[in-house]
């Protein structure tokens, strides 16, 4: 089986969830307004706009990317998936074309979400906004591979939003968005530690904000290396169970 079996199913999907999108432009208002409204209302409520901004933004790409996957079970319904399935292509491929589409969907949403950076008195240079760029797409990456994880599993939408309602929110709730790690108690600094969402708002609140933390934030490093593997892992994760599907049934 040559490159091209794999790579030109990676783009098709790909660019089928950007044109997708692109007819639903709504989406966008939905996904950015909301998060900016939070962060507006709580930020302003407790006087400190930069704290609750890197929070305000892993929200914006955490229901962009998690949610952008629920075409999944559109696409069961209506036949798509299965003409998918049952064509040449591996199951990896089109694992990989769909999580990329939805990633950039998330990651295009992030960055409109930056222009309000200077609102909250945040400055970065040139070369953070790049790194800061570049974190953001694989932090939309590793959401967009969990919500595949979940919805190639569900059978309705409705069972979609109710898990990751359930799922996503209280773990951003103890990322370290709404209150930092170095004020929590002992037991809730422990959780926020072994929650992996940590980790990936730590990656960008550490390029966002100037200077060192004092506030139980993760290290860079450390906080990027967890995220790099948490989106290794989800996307083997995501990739095994649709290829084990292929034993129980077409889609």
């Amino acid at each position: 089986m040559g490159a091209d079996s794999f790579i030109l199913p990676v783009l098709t999907l790909w660019r089928r969830e950007l044109i997708r999108f692109w007819r639903e432009k709504a989406r966008v208002l939905g996904f950015v307004g909301s998060p900016l409204i939070f962060w507006l209302v709580i930020g302003a409520g407790f006087g400190d706009l930069a704290f609750f901004f890197p929070g305000a933004l892993t929200l914006t790409v955490m229901f962009s990317a998690v949610f952008s996957t629920m075409s999944l079970i559109e696409d069961r319904r209506e036949g798509f998936l299965l003409s998918v399935l049952v064509s040449p292509a591996p199951r990896s491929a089109m694992v990989i074309g769909k999580v990329l589409g939805s990633s950039t969907l998330a990651w295009v949403q992030g960055l409109i979400f930056l222009i309000f950076l200077p609102l909250a008195g945040l400055r970065p240079g040139v070369s953070q906004l790049l790194i800061l760029a570049g974190a953001l797409f694989l932090v939309s990456f590793t959401f967009t591979a969990l919500g595949f994880l979940i919805a190639w599993q569900m059978e309705s939408s409705q069972g979609f939003h109710a898990i990751m309602n359930l799922v996503l929110f209280p773990l951003w709730m103890v990322s370290g968005a709404l209150f930092p790690v170095a004020r929590a108690s002992s037991w809730m600094q422990w959780v926020m530690l072994a929650n992996p969402m940590t980790y990936a708002l730590a990656v960008l609140r550490r390029l966002m904000v100037a200077g060192a933390l004092n506030d139980g934030t993760p290290g860079f490093t450390t906080s990027l290396l967890v995220t790099g593997l948490c989106a290794l892992v989800l996307l083997a994760a995501s990739t095994a169970v649709a290829t084990r599907r292929r034993e129980g049934s077409t889609a």
